[in-house]
């Protein structure tokens, strides 16, 4: 099937003419074509998604050829692999009979059942039994297939090595030791001729690098512009210089040189997110973590997993369909920069972008195994307002999951589903929030949630901005602080209120129809398309899928609180008269809970509560009487404030037993 032309001829082999019509006599004899009349179209094109008529198919395969590595006719009723777990968590594969549960779930489906689902928009494999196995797609049946045979042993009796883990671990010493090819190449010759006479040592560098490829994930390396303004990518894949500021695409070639390569002046390097995903559930063991989320629900108002969060819960209510399947990912987005040498050497800023899944438990949530680096921005210099340019394969790949998905196999449960995934937070610092999200956190309007009801002033000589005193108005209408002349802006009290914190919908209405203005860039949001008319400077997007949180974790602090919350629990336990330590252990307790992996929505509500609602005192209860005179407000002065405060505690019952 794939030796198709002739050498130096345009004519079809006798193999493939062959081929080819044995090929469509084993697919006619399926229930499809019995029932409906139509095949899998296994051509380059089509990659056996599509279902058409027999001389379609035939005429395909001839034009675009056969689809590579589809040696197993698996989408066409032929034996599969399916994986099992031994005792010991080790994958391995068989081969066994597909008609048994994959025509269960799909062949034995007619048309009319067909036309029931369609009409009702849902999904047939959603809908088969959940105890159902299926076999692998044609991608996974590959990997798996690769995997096995990877994990041979070198030779017959060999219980410590394995192809795979001789091929990793000679390459780790090539890159340690800096080994030529040549000298890796008589080592391994060298362990294959002095090995068992029937090892499956690879012979040279050339065969181990396949090896350990064949088992890798896909990269993309992507020509960019010098400045950043813009990707070679997509449509613009093939123009030598940049569409904005006109400037060459790849170095100046040596002209003494013939044949010389062209060298990009800025590259790309690009990691799918994709395949990434389909590999945790390609394990049995990662697959079900990645349903921990679902299965493990804890009890009303316990918090300790994102999806115990009012933006999850509100999210499965906005998109229930999203929601229904729980093996769809929830991801998370960081970025940030950092200088990869030393203070000394010249200034350079590389800015990884991570992704991570959190599906996961807590525990896996942050591990670096499940810390996704989807792609590095090029330095020398940081890309302040054109980052977005840089995630425009990311931003493709996220909408392409939201909207279409990809088909994945799960191992746990040995069934294929449609994987779709959605991008909920950002986690930064204030720099990098200003880029991702395109709100500018320099200058007067800095503040995401005043906007322009700032309050930030320049300074008289220095000119800088300065927000001094902006965060009282945050504070209740009775603070104390409202009304303090002396700590904060001299002679200046504080009765504003604070502005009104947008959701994502009012956002959205505030800021649509802005006019298209100069250097106007795309964003592409799930759920709501393109948005033309979307600068850098000119909205912060809190949307529920792409809500950028402004969250960050000092684990430093954190141990240092956690060192003082022990001691302090030491102190709380000695013998020590109550006014001491009781608020000892209230401090303890608070410690403890700023460090502790679950918490509880009472406890969050009622110290919330707390802070904005003041106790009425048993001296103000049941007052009665009448105002003498036309009613007028005024601020008391310190002295009046003190004498106040003074009369209180001597008046209430609350106060006395501290007084005696």
């Amino acid at each position: 099937m794939y030796n198709r032309l002739l050498p130096g001829r345009k004519a079809y082999t006798f193999e493939f003419l062959k081929g080819v019509e044995e090929f469509i006599q084993f697919a006619c004899l399926q229930d499809k074509y019995l029932n409906e009349g139509v095949i899998r179209c296994p051509c380059k094109l089509c990659k056996n998604e599509n279902h058409l008529t027999p001389d379609v198919v035939n005429v395909h395969i001839h034009q675009k050829g056969f689809t590579p590595n589809y040696w197993e006719w698996t989408s066409h009723g032929e034996e599969v692999c399916h994986v099992h777990d031994n005792d010991d968590n080790e994958t391995y594969m068989d081969v066994s009979d597909s008609s048994s549960s994959h025509q269960q779930c799909y062949d034995h489906d007619d048309r009319h059942q067909d036309i029931v689902y369609d009409a009702a928009g849902l999904n047939r494999e959603q809908h088969c039994p959940q105890n159902q196995e299926e076999p692998p797609n044609m991608e996974a049946n590959q990997f798996y297939k690769m995997l096995n045979s990877a994990q041979q042993p070198l030779w017959p009796g060999c219980k410590n090595t394995t192809e795979l883990s001789a091929s990793i671990t000679m390459l780790g010493l090539k890159s340690k030791h800096n080994m030529s090819h040549a000298c890796f190449d008589d080592v391994m010759k060298f362990m294959k001729e002095s090995s068992h006479p029937e090892n499956i040592i690879p012979s040279n560098f050339r065969e181990t690098k396949k090896l350990v490829a064949g088992l890798g994930l896909s990269k993309i390396k992507i020509d960019c512009c010098i400045d950043g303004c813009m990707l070679y990518y997509k449509d613009d894949i093939n123009l030598k210089e940049c569409k904005f500021c006109n400037g060459p695409r790849y170095k100046a070639n040596n002209v003494h040189k013939r044949h010389s390569k062209d060298v990009p002046r800025k590259r790309l390097h690009y990691l799918p997110l994709t395949p990434r995903l389909q590999r945790l559930y390609a394990s049995p063991r990662s697959a079900e973590h990645m349903r921990w989320h679902f299965e493990n629900r804890r009890e009303e108002g316990v918090l300790c997993h994102p999806s115990d969060g009012e933006a999850w819960k509100h999210f499965d209510q906005v998109y229930p369909g999203f929601a229904s399947e729980p093996r769809n990912v929830r991801l998370g987005l960081c970025a940030d920069g950092f200088t990869p040498f030393s203070q000394s050497a010249t200034p350079y800023s590389c800015w990884p972008v991570i992704v991570t899944p959190y599906n996961l438990p807590p525990e896996l949530c942050m591990m670096t195994p499940y810390m996704f680096l989807s792609l590095i921005i090029p330095g020398p210099h940081s890309p302040k307002g054109k980052i977005d340019v840089y995630l425009q394969p990311l931003i493709d790949e996220l909408q392409q999951l939201w909207n279409d998905g990809v088909v994945t196999y799960d191992a746990s449960k040995r069934q294929n589903f449609q994987l779709r995934a959605a991008l909920m937070w950002t986690i930064n610092d204030f720099p990098a929030y200003g880029m991702l999200s395109g709100w500018s956190t320099a200058g007067r309007l800095a503040c995401p949630t005043c906007k322009e009801n700032s309050k930030a002033f320049s300074l008289k000589h220095g000119r800088k901005t300065s927000w001094f005193d902006c965060h009282r108005q945050f504070l209740p209408d009775n603070h104390a602080f409202r009304r303090n002349k002396v700590a904060f802006y001299k002679n200046r009290i504080d009765k504003n209120e604070h502005p009104p914190i947008l959701s994502g919908e009012q956002v959205w209405e505030k800021v649509y129809g802005i006019p298209k203005i100069t250097d106007t860039r795309q964003c592409i949001v799930p759920g709501y398309g393109i948005l033309h008319n979307w600068t850098k400077r000119s909205i912060f997007w809190d949307l529920p899928y792409w809500r950028h949180n402004l969250l960050r974790h000092n684990l430093d602090v954190m141990h240092i609180e956690k060192n003082v919350m022990e001691c302090l629990l030491l102190i709380a336990f000695c013998a020590l008269p109550e006014p001491i330590w009781k608020p000892l252990t209230e401090l303890s307790q608070f410690f403890r809970d700023l460090c502790s992996t679950t918490l509880r929505e009472v406890g969050l509500n009622k110290r919330t509560h707390q802070d904005h609602v003041i106790q009425t005192l048993s001296i103000f209860e049941n007052l009665h009487g009448e105002t003498s005179g036309k009613c007028s407000d005024r601020w008391l002065n310190d002295k009046e404030l003190a004498a106040a405060q003074l009369h209180v505690l001597l008046n209430c019952i609350e106060v006395k037993q501290f007084i005696e």
